[in-house]
């Protein structure tokens, strides 16, 4: 067992036995957190952030970090058709009822942000507070293309030089100020570890069901659920360099919602990594000024959380 986190194993609704990760903050009493990876991804991405928030000097929280179905430690699902936003986020509130929680803040990833979307329309109660990291309501077509072109078809390196490089070569040109040890790191992420060799660390019939969108077509969006977190404060992260979330959406969700603050983080692009000390000071200012005993009455409350534009 890792000293960081706990392990939770718990049973889905179809039978799937499903993981997930919990690190345990020393002093309990503040809201909890649960992050959602992207598409492919899986808890190891919030490995620095769940270790910074749980161990907060102020304010430490528990966090939650689940592997959806078909994503790390999770069983695969035979039907690769449950592989939907919709069956992931029933996945998601399963593991919130088994440990009791309401009111979360939300942390979500791409895919991550969707489900937090649905989890808000389908049960209020369940989140107080959101981060959307690098997704909205409208997705890039360049993106989604690009993200249909690699999804269950990028090949299993043969040893984890060959996977740095691979990750590497795959987004040097929308994160800018990596070093070596920060692809290696990434690289660590996406890929599991089998007899000290990189594994494939997600089932590729994941690329099925991306397959029946048609990028042809215009994309349908989510505004409808999108004006469902219009009751909790929204922080969103944006890649400076995205091609997933553009600035003209990000601009139409602060029009929409008085409570979103918006900050660009620089020289990354989909999705940021959550991991450099600006982003996770970020992240910590929302979550303290958003805690229920923080909070502004609604008549004095401000339109959105103090916090700076541009994270570098």
């Amino acid at each position: 067992m890792n000293e960081d986190w706990e392990e939770i194993r718990f049973t889905s609704n179809t039978g799937l036995t499903l993981y997930a990760r919990h690190y345990g903050s020393p002093v309990k009493g503040q809201r909890p957190v649960i992050c959602l990876p992207g598409l492919t991804r899986n808890s190891s991405d919030f490995h620095d952030l769940a270790v910074f928030l749980a161990n907060h000097p102020s304010r430490p929280r528990d966090i939650y970090c689940p592997d959806y179905r078909g994503r790390g430690e999770s069983d695969w699902d035979p039907n690769w058709r449950n592989y939907s936003p919709f069956i992931e986020m029933l996945d998601v509130l399963d593991l919130m009822a088994i440990r009791g929680l309401e009111n979360a803040s939300i942390i979500g990833t791409s895919r991550g942000g969707i489900i937090a979307m649905l989890i808000a329309l389908m049960r209020p109660n369940a989140l107080s507070a959101l981060i959307l990291n690098d997704i909205g309501p409208e997705i890039e077509t360049a993106g989604l293309a690009r993200i249909m072109g690699y999804a269950g078809k990028v090949p299993v390196p043969t040893s984890w030089e060959e996977a740095t490089d691979l990750v590497r070569s795959m987004n040097k040109r929308f994160f800018t100020n990596l070093d070596d040890d920060d692809w290696e790191t990434l690289a660590r992420q996406l890929f599991k570890e089998e007899n000290g060799r990189p594994a494939q660390a997600y089932d590729y019939k994941l690329g099925n069901a991306l397959s029946e969108i048609d990028i042809s077509q215009k994309i349908p969006t989510m505004w409808t659920q999108f004006e469902a977190v219009k009751r909790v404060p929204v922080l969103v992260l944006r890649g400076e360099k995205s091609d997933i979330l553009s600035a003209r959406t990000v601009l139409e969700m602060e029009r929409r919602h008085p409570r979103l603050a918006s900050i660009t983080i620089h020289a990354q692009g989909h999705a940021p990594l959550l991991k450099d000390r600006f982003t996770l000071g970020i992240i910590a200012d929302f979550l303290r000024e958003t805690d229920p005993d923080s909070m502004h009455t609604p008549e004095t409350q401000p339109s959105a959380p103090h916090l700076p534009r541009i994270a570098t």
